[in-house]
Formats: C-alpha cells, structure tokens, sequence
C-alpha cells in the first residue's frame, strides 16, 4: 500500500492476532519519516525472519532457554542490532526503519525486531507492559522467560525484576501481577509512538503532537485515553470544532464516571468559544 496512513488505518480493522507487528511499525516510520528507504527496511526484516526461521530449526522443542538464546544470537549477535545508550533519546531509536538502518533503538523498538523473529520462528512471545522499561517474555504451556531486549536478551529472575522496578518506582517498590501482564500487538505499538508524542508535546510541538496520537487512533480507533488526550491537544491549540469531536468520540466510548463528567465539563467550555 502506498498511502502509509491508509495502511494504519486498515490495521486498524484487524483484530489484534492478526496485526503484523513489524510491518505496522514499518508503515508508523514512513509517516515520521517520508524520505527513509523503508523498502530496504523491509528486505532487511525479511532477511530477519527467514534467518529466524533457519535458527529455530536447531532449537530444541519446548526450550525456552534455547529459544531465548537462539534469538540473542540472532538478533544482538548476527544481525547487531543494540539498545542506544548513548544518544537514548534520539526521535530514530522510535523509528523502526531508522532502527533497521542504524542497528540501534529503544527497548520496545528493538521489543518489535525480537516479537517479529519469534513469530517468524512459530515461537509464542508477547511484550511485557513493565513500568519504565519494555520487556518481552518467550512463552512456553506453563512457563515463561522474561527478557531484557535493550541489553542484548538477558534472561531477567525474579530477584532481577525486583530490582529493576525498584530503580523505575523507588526502593519501596515491589513486584505485582500488572507489572508483568502480556502487552497486545496494538498496546505495544502504541508504547512505541507513545515515545514520540511525549517528547514533542515536552518540546512544545503540538500539532506534531497532535498528528502522532492522530496516527495512533487509526491503528487502535476504540482506545479510550487517546480520544481525551487528542481532545485536550485540539483544545490547547484551540481547534474547538477537532477537540468537540474527540470528546464525543470520548463519551461514547465512556458514557459515564468521573472522565465523562470532566469531558462534558470541558465540552461546555469550547461551546461558549463558539459564541
């Protein structure tokens, strides 16, 4: 498809299962990034399956240790591909053909690389929605390895994720179910463009702001908390008749409660702008 936005959108249209996690990544970094080569991007996360596909063949059935180790060797070893923890907040680490290009990236945009060669591989894998810091888990019938992907696949115990959520939250922080719940294709591709509306709302770039959580409704058009924030960026840059509808589109979703009251509240402020 050549329009990248109409690609999101039918994404957006799927159900979560059948969403391939890379290529939507792939169509999010042609609309951040027009002039990138996004068609070598996907030969090389062609190249990167069938070498998946290749490795899990050695692999013995049912270890998950193996599995997570054949996927290091893949994709940190084979392939080079390596958290960036020296320029960590560069708008490329969130760009997945950028990250194709520079071998580099974040933890959920190299999460995506690891999801896409395990898939390849007829391997269960999720994202693991943990504060702070994205993590992937190999998934077995009763049992799972949690992996560190940003530091090159380190199988992380639990004594290591106690650890690590205490530097996310503080030294009173301890480790509970929600931490650890498997993340849907649509969660993790939102936690990746999630990293590019942050920062351009914290530059004060709105409309750029605005037009990242746009792109992120057509891939997840019934996500609730991006109607009300794309509501409240219209509103800052007061777009009455935009905002008028992201809320509607808001409390239709959530009709009732303490969100729907402050949307109507809100609502009623942009009408009297109106006036």
């Amino acid at each position: 498809m050549n329009d990248p936005r109409a690609a999101l959108e039918a994404i957006g249209q799927l159900p979560d299962a059948e969403i391939d996690i890379a290529d939507a990544a792939l169509q999010l970094g042609r609309v951040d990034a027009p002039d990138a080569d996004w068609q070598a991007a996907r030969e090389r996360l062609s190249d990167l399956a069938r070498d998946a596909v290749a490795t899990a063949a050695d692999v013995p059935r049912g270890d998950l240790s193996a599995r997570a180790g054949a996927l290091a060797g893949l994709i940190a070893g084979r392939h080079g591909y390596a958290g960036d923890t020296d320029s960590y907040d560069d708008p490329a680490n969130a760009n997945l053909i950028r990250v194709t290009e520079r071998k580099l990236g974040l933890p959920v945009s190299l999460g995506i690389l690891w999801l896409h060669a395990a898939r390849a591989a007829g391997w269960a894998a999720h994202g693991v929605d943990f504060p702070g810091h994205f993590l992937i888990a190999i998934q077995g019938k009763t049992e799972k390895v949690v992996l560190d992907v940003f530091d090159g696949g380190t199988p992380l115990a639990a004594k290591d994720l106690r650890a690590l959520i205490k530097r996310v939250e503080g030294q009173k922080a301890e480790l509970r179910p929600a931490v650890l719940q498997p993340m849907g294709t649509r969660e993790v591709l939102l936690r990746l463009q999630n990293n590019i509306k942050i920062r351009r709302l914290c530059d004060n770039q709105l409309t750029e702001a605005l037009a990242c959580a746009e792109d992120m409704l057509r891939i997840a058009p019934d996500y609730v908390a991006l109607w009300r924030e794309t509501a409240l960026i219209n509103q800052r840059l007061d777009r009455v008749a935009a905002a008028l509808r992201c809320f509607e589109r808001f409390l239709n979703l959530v009709p009732q409660g303490e969100a729907a009251s402050r949307a109507r509240s809100a609502m009623d402020d942009l009408r009297s702008r109106l006036n």
